[in-house]
């Protein structure tokens, strides 16, 4: 399918570049390809040479005197054709460097081509802001709710990935991460009542309806996200999201603060409460982020509906957001209740990045 094509060859030279010796010996090879050539230079900055071809396309030569030189060509093709005009283009380069500097090259580094525009985004950002290009193949799902864009996309890797609004939230593959927000295997829930804040996916019902509990609610805001997923993430939620209601479990519709509000107000306690809603804030302020005054809101509603030997269990973010995770945990020191924490690091695999988990329960008071 047709997008923009946007290919890079980086060079960094053992020493400083004659900018100039650079230009002349790389000219020849756009000029073959019947490129028009604009050259700039700056006195101690180098030179930009950008050449462009009559449909469209073209290449940026930037070198640096310090010894960096980069090659950027972008063109706008779905043929094969078209692809091997740029890879020859850029072995010529590389070939004529490397013939130019005898070995003084102390790197060279040619990325996959980015496809910009195509039918199908493969680019999804990690927690922490490095991009990640997906194996993605087919576009399942894509409609937008009343209150966020669902996209169900296939990777070859991962099965289907559920991403809500520009985030990845859970593939086929991530059977982790429900076992992490579960306990990891370390609870008995049978005859237990189980509350479940979002969880849209199915999947963290389905592994509790398993395990024999007395009750389980689900507090789902979005019907969109559960009627994609129980079509189209099967692996993940099995039949579970078929009906609302089960023999041992129910899914309401609603906004979880006003349920919660509800059951605390007529006194519902609950063994487990496990949020599923969304991940601690990359903000690192939480005083004017609205996603932190959620979650305090939340955390402190969740613990006024927990039993006081009960637990409650979450996803925090990327291990790599050490500054996001330790304001989190201070936020737990200032619920209405003291609470104790643990906390785990699981490999989720979609998310390629270790993701943190945390536990909490009720600090018991001496009598």
């Amino acid at each position: 399918m047709a997008a923009a094509r946007h290919s890079t060859l980086d060079f960094l030279l053992g020493a400083t570049a004659d900018c100039n010796a650079v230009l002349k010996a790389l000219q020849p090879i756009f000029q073959e390809q019947g490129m028009t050539e604009t050259v700039h230079n700056w006195e101690d900055h180098g030179y930009l040479a950008t050449y462009t071809k009559k449909n469209g396309s073209y290449a940026n030569l930037r070198i640096h005197p310090h010894g960096l030189v980069l090659v950027d060509l972008q063109n706008y093709s779905d043929h094969m054709k078209g692809r091997e005009e740029v890879d020859q283009l850029l072995n010529k380069v590389e070939e004529r460097m490397k013939e130019l500097f005898h070995g003084n090259i102390k790197r060279v580094k040619r990325l996959p081509a980015i496809l910009r525009g195509g039918v199908i985004d493969r680019y999804w950002p990690t927690a922490d802001g490095r991009l990640v290009e997906y194996d993605i193949d087919e576009v399942v799902y894509d409609e937008d709710s009343p209150f966020q864009n669902i996209k169900i996309l296939h990777s070859k890797q991962f099965g289907n990935i559920l991403i809500l609004s520009g985030d990845v939230n859970l593939a086929e593959s991530d059977l982790a991460y429900t076992q992490a927000i579960m306990g990891s295997g370390k609870e008995d829930y049978t005859g237990k009542e189980v509350l479940i804040l979002g969880g849209g996916d199915g999947g963290i019902l389905y592994e509790i309806v398993k395990l024999k509990p007395k009750m389980v609610t689900m507090v789902e805001i979005d019907q969109m996200v559960i009627d994609g997923c129980k079509k189209y993430m099967r692996k993940t939620c099995g039949d579970v999201l078929d009906n609302l209601k089960g023999e041992c479990y129910q899914v309401l519709i609603e906004d979880c603060i006003p349920v919660l509000k509800r059951y605390a107000k007529e006194g519902r306690m609950f063994d487990y409460v496990i949020n599923d809603l969304t991940a601690v804030p990359i903000s690192t302020s939480p005083e004017e982020d609205s996603t932190w005054e959620f979650l305090r809101l939340i955390l402190d509603l969740s613990m006024k509906v927990l039993k006081q030997d009960g637990k409650y269990f979450t996803q925090g973010n990327c291990i790599n957001l050490t500054d996001a995770l330790t304001l989190y945990e201070e936020q737990l020191s200032r619920l209405y209740c003291p609470v104790e924490f643990s906390k785990e690091t699981v490999c989720v695999p979609s998310y390629m990045e270790l993701w943190v988990f945390y536990t909490i329960w009720k600090k018991q008071t001496d009598i």
